[in-house]
């Protein structure tokens, strides 16, 4: 996260994370303080754990709101589901859950956001030239693109300056997600 921090400062790039857990409350702060937007993903990413009820996603999504808060003083209301909103591994532990949680998250004043392009740097990508022409391959087809990227690996870093490059040199611009972002909703799943 340190590293992917000091690459977009130096190109000037701002983005969204969606935490998990949110202990790291110096990164957490440098964040902010440059301008991204911190985002609740989850506090343990278990997805038997969260998707088992309702109570316990709400659970897993408020110890992760509280952290970040604790850490940057900020209440965020913006989410990202462990899967996505289309994911169909939940129907495993709860069926219907994501229909009924998509709804609840929206009438209780929250926001989610899935992706356009998944640069599937999570999903099967090895190297850091496979994950950049992932995303610019998928960015190019379009005019606002919400890019699934992640700061786990070296090599996610590395294409994340490359996609930044790229960006910059045809003429993208970056921005952080907000509460008036253009929707980027999938279709529910279960």
């Amino acid at each position: 996260t340190t590293r992917l921090l000091d690459i977009l400062d130096k190109y000037g790039v701002k983005a969204t994370f969606f935490v998990v857990y949110a202990g790291n409350q110096a990164a957490l702060k440098r964040m902010v303080e440059s301008g991204h937007t911190v985002a609740i993903h989850s506090a343990t990413h278990n997805y038997e754990q969260i998707y088992s009820s309702k109570a316990a996603y709400w659970n897993d999504l408020y110890i992760t709101q509280e952290n970040i808060k604790l850490a940057t003083g900020i209440t965020t209301m913006i989410v990202r589901f462990p899967g996505g909103s289309s994911n169909t591994i939940s129907r495993n532990y709860c069926p219907g859950i994501m229909t009924e949680l998509a709804g609840e998250l929206k009438a209780s004043g929250f926001r989610y956001f899935d992706w356009h392009v998944d640069s599937k740097d999570a999903a099967g990508a090895q190297t850091a030239d496979e994950i950049y022409y992932n995303a610019v391959s998928g960015i190019a087809k379009r005019n606002t693109t919400v890019l699934l990227q992640h700061d786990t690996t070296a090599r996610s870093v590395d294409a994340a300056e490359m996609i930044i490059q790229w960006g910059i040199a045809n003429g993208y611009t970056f921005q952080v997600l907000t509460m008036d972002s253009p929707y980027c909703e999938h279709r529910v799943q279960n």
